[in-house]
C-alpha cells in the first residue's frame, strides 16, 4: 500500500471539516449582495452582512469575483469560508476607523488591539483559498505615516522603526492591521493565494490546532516595518509547505508570548513542520522567537531555499526577560545562495530601552540539529548564549558554508562542529568564547 505523507494527510482532514468539501456548500457571491469591485468603494458592511446571512442560513463559501473590493474589517463565523476567485483583488481600507479594538494578541501579550482585515476567530473547519489576492494596503498606509492614525492612543510608535515600538495591556493602541489573523481556531487550511502588501504581519496563526498552510506567495515592500509573511503564535500541529516569501522582516516566525504576560499564559509553539518553501529577503527565513516564553518545541525546517540577502535563514532570538525552552528544532537539507548570515543564535537579541527584568527563570536553547546546509554567505554568523544560560546541545551534520567572515561563538555548550565544514576569506573560520 502507498504511504502518505503526513503533510498530505493533514491536509486532507482539515479540508475535509471545511465547508467548501461538503456537497451541499452553497456559493454567495458578493456582487449578488451589492459589493462593488471597483477598487474605490468600501464594501465592509455589505459582505459583513453576507458572512452573517450565510453563517445563520448553515454556512457555504463566501466568494470574491474578479475586480478589486475595498474593505474594513471583517469577522468572519462557523461555516463560512473565503474564496478569491482569479482576477480578484480584496483590498484593505487605510482608514483606521474601519478597524475597531479586539481582545487578540500583539506582539507576545494580550491586549486590545487593532483587529485584522481578514478575522476567523474561535471556529472550526476553517478555509480561505482561490487564485486571487489579499492586499493590506501597507505601501499606502506607509506613505501617510503616523499622522494617519489618531494621536490620543499612543499608536504613533506603530509607524516608527519596530524597536520603538511600545504599549501595556491597560493602555490598547491603534495601528496598522495584520492582514489575516486566525485565533483559537481548528482544522484550517490556507491555500494558492496571493497575500501581498501587508501592512504589519501578514498572517498570524494564534492559539490555533491543525492548521495547514500551501502555495502561498507573501510579499512587500522592503521598506514596510513588521511585514512578517507568517507568525505561528503559541498554536500545535502546523504545516506549511510551498510557500514564496519576500518581506521586510522575519519571512516566518514561531512564537510563543513575551515576558511576564507570556509567561501566565504558558502555551507552546509545537509540532511544526516548514518545508520546501523560499525565503527571498527578510530579516529571517524561519526564526524561532523572540517571543519564547510559553516555549517552542518540535519544529523542523526541511528542504527549503533562501536568498536575496536574507539576514538569517536560521535564525534563533530572545532575551533574559522573555524565559522559556525552546527544544528540539532541526533545520536540514537546505540552500543559502547569498544570505548575510548562515546561523543566528541571540539570547540577547535587541536590547534596548526599555529592558525588562531578566525572568525567574532565564530562557533555555537547547537541543538543535543542523543538516545538510550548504551555500554561499557573507558571514557564516554567531551564536550567543547567555553567561548563566549558555545555549546548549547543537550539532553540525553535513554542512558545508562558503562566508566572508567566519562564526563567533560564545556562552555555548556541547556544540558539535565536527560536521560543519567552513571556507572562511576573512580572519579566523571560528571564534570561540566560554564554550564548552
Amino acid at each position: 500500500m502507498r504511504r502518505i505523507s503526513s503533510t498530505i494527510l493533514l491536509a486532507a482532514l482539515a479540508f475535509a471539516g471545511t465547508p467548501a468539501a461538503r456537497s451541499v456548500a452553497k456559493r454567495y457571491v458578493v456582487t449578488s449582495a451589492g459589493g462593488v469591485g471597483d477598487g474605490q468603494t468600501l464594501n465592509t458592511g455589505v459582505i459583513q452582512a453576507l458572512i452573517d446571512k450565510v453563517a445563520q442560513q448553515g454556512g457555504g463559501i463566501l466568494v470574491v469575483p474578479k475586480g478589486t473590493f475595498i474593505t474594513g474589517a471583517l469577522f468572519f463565523k462557523q461555516g463560512v469560508s473565503l474564496f478569491i476567485e482569479k482576477d480578484a483583488i480584496l483590498k484593505g481600507s487605510v482608514n483606521p476607523q474601519d478597524y475597531p479594538q479586539v481582545h487578540t494578541r500583539w506582539e507576545g501579550v494580550e491586549r486590545e488591539w487593532t483587529s485584522a482585515l481578514l478575522n476567523f476567530t474561535d471556529m472550526t473547519g476553517v478555509e480561505l483559498s482561490g487564485a486571487g489576492t489579499v492586499d493590506g494596503s501597507g505601501d499606502v498606509w506607509l506613505q501617510r505615516g503616523a499622522s494617519s492614525l489618531p494621536r490620543q492612543t499612543g499608536q504613533d510608535q506603530q509607524m516608527r522603526p519596530p524597536q520603538d515600538r511600545s504599549g501595556s495591556p491597560s493602555n490598547p493602541g491603534i495601528g496598522r492591521p495584520r492582514m489575516i489573523c486566525i485565533q483559537n481556531c481548528k482544522r484550517v487550511r490556507i491555500a494558492n493565494l496571493k497575500l501581498r502588501q501587508q501592512a504589519i504581519w501578514c498572517l498570524h496563526i494564534l492559539y490555533s490546532v491543525g492548521v495547514t498552510v500551501e502555495n502561498l506567495t507573501i510579499t512587500a515592500d522592503h521598506n514596510i516595518p513588521s511585514s512578517d509573511g507568517i507568525d505561528i503564535d503559541s498554536s500545535r500541529r502546523v504545516r506549511v509547505n510551498n510557500i514564496d516569501i519576500d518581506v521586510n522582516d522575519d519571512c516566518i516566525s514561531i512564537k510563543s508570548g513575551k515576558d511576564a504576560d507570556g509567561l501566565r499564559v504558558n502555551r507552546p509553539s509545537e509540532d511544526i513542520v516548514v518545508e520546501n518553501s523560499r525565503f527571498h529577503y527578510g530579516h529571517g527565513g524561519v526564526a524561532m522567537g523572540s517571543e519564547t516564553s510559553g516555549g517552542i518545541r518540535k519544529v523542523e525546517v526541511r528542504n527549503c531555499i533562501s536568498d536575496a540577502d536574507n539576514w538569517a535563514p536560521i535564525r534563533f532570538k530572545t532575551q533574559p526577560s522573555r524565559g522559556g525552552v525552546v527544544e528540539n528544532i532541526t533545520y536540514r537539507d537546505m540552500q543559502l545562495k547569498d544570505t548575510r548570515q548562515a546561523f543566528e543564535f541571540n539570547m540577547e537579541w535587541r536590547m534596548v530601552p526599555p529592558i525588562a527584568p531578566p525572568a525567574k527563570v532565564l530562557p533555555v536553547v537547547r537541543n538543535i540539529t543542523i543538516r545538510n546546509i550548504t551555500g554561499t554567505v557573507s558571514s557564516v554568523g554567531m551564536m550567543h548564549g547567555l553567561a548563566d544560560s549558555p545555549i546548549e546541545n547543537v550539532k553540525f551534520e553535513h554542512c558545508k558554508i562558503t562566508a566572508q567572515k567566519g562564526f563567533v561563538i560564545e556562552n555555548a555548550h556541547k556544540v558539535d562542529l565536527s560536521g560543519l565544514i567552513l571556507d572562511v576569506k576573512e580572519g579566523a573560520p571560528i571564534t570561540k568564547k566560554n564554550v564548552k
